[in-house]
């Protein structure tokens, strides 16, 4: 198991050097809204690999691509009247993400992004942010028109049974994150990855190595309670499956309708615990810390909530770790 950082937009030589500083071996980069130069809504090979070795010039590993912008699969995802030419694009990008040396590309299955209301206050006023079902049903709708789960589904399913061939052809690994928050619908769209029975649907698409998860450990505890053994258990399943690509190893208050981001030690998941499982399962991929609290003094980027989530973070893989072999 290994300690990661994972960026927004962009890997700046601060950042970087930031991430190496602090022992970090795997870097993800999440495009979503990417400064990535794109021509109609693709990804150049030239681009991935100059992308790559920036990364590499810290001594780090550029390990996974998170998300393309929305705009080059929404209508793959909404069965939209380009969906024919987005998934073309798709297998493009996805077959240079592969040969420009990435293993891995995370992405969505959320039209919308993720989802939150206000802000909340939580220890010594540091400022995390929230999530409210009730005030979020108030939103209007966020497309054209309202939307089946069974459309939804169909559509994901057309995806997975092209897209899986191509990966495996290419060897990279494909991986969703849940949507956040897992709740039933949000300006007029299904929420699909919303459950542990949702996730195992989606694995058995297509049966293959290929085709993953991205886990936000995260949004998996807001799927259910961790008193129920919830999150426990999805982390075992998936593990022992070796569905489990990386991992957003955050923590929250408690799950929907109504949660806020927390410190990663002080949210309703025992983390020590949830650490101990991927251990036990061989899980050997990596963690990134993931939403930290905005704390006094800190940066847009949150270089201080940021380091001590990651301290954290290589804290507990070297207790595990040492646990299991006495």
């Amino acid at each position: 198991m290994r300690v990661g950082f994972g960026l927004v937009r962009t890997a700046t030589p601060e950042y970087l050097r930031f991430a190496a500083q602090f022992g970090a071996t795997d870097i993800s980069i999440n495009l979503n809204r990417a400064d990535l130069p794109s021509a109609g809504g693709r990804w150049e090979l030239q681009e991935l690999v100059k992308l790559r070795q920036s990364v590499e010039m810290f001594g780090l590993k550029l390990s996974a691509l998170e998300n393309v912008p929305t705009d080059f699969y929404d209508h793959i995802m909404l069965g939209g009247p380009r969906r024919d030419e987005q998934i073309e694009n798709m297998i493009y990008t996805v077959r240079n993400i592969a040969r420009a040396g990435i293993p891995i590309f995370g992405y969505n299955w959320m039209p919308t992004n993720s989802w939150r209301t206000p802000s909340k206050q939580i220890r010594a006023g540091a400022e995390a942010t929230a999530f409210d079902y009730e005030i979020a049903q108030e939103s209007p709708l966020t497309h054209d028109r309202e939307y089946t789960e069974e459309e939804m589904w169909d559509n994901l399913e057309y995806w997975i049974k092209i897209i899986t061939p191509v990966a495996e052809e290419e060897g990279i690994r494909l991986g969703i994150h849940p949507c956040d928050p897992p709740v039933e619908k949000l300006g007029g769209i299904p929420q699909l990855l919303r459950s542990f029975d949702a996730y195992k649907r989606l694995t058995e698409i297509v049966d293959s190595p290929n085709n993953a998860i991205e886990f936000c450990q995260g949004t998996f505890s807001e799927m259910a309670d961790a008193a129920d053994g919830g999150i426990y258990d999805m982390i075992r399943y998936f593990g022992e499956r070796k569905k489990i690509l990386y991992v957003h190893f955050r923590n929250v208050s408690n799950s929907v309708p109504k949660f806020h981001e927390e410190f990663i030690n002080t949210g309703h998941v025992d983390m020590w615990k949830a650490m101990a499982i991927y251990q036990e399962v061989g899980f050997d991929g990596f963690f990134i810390d993931d939403h930290v609290p905005h704390t006094h003094g800190d940066t847009d980027w949150g270089h201080r909530g940021r380091a001590f989530a990651n301290g954290y973070i290589q804290a507990l893989i070297e207790a595990v770790q040492k646990q299991a072999v006495r």
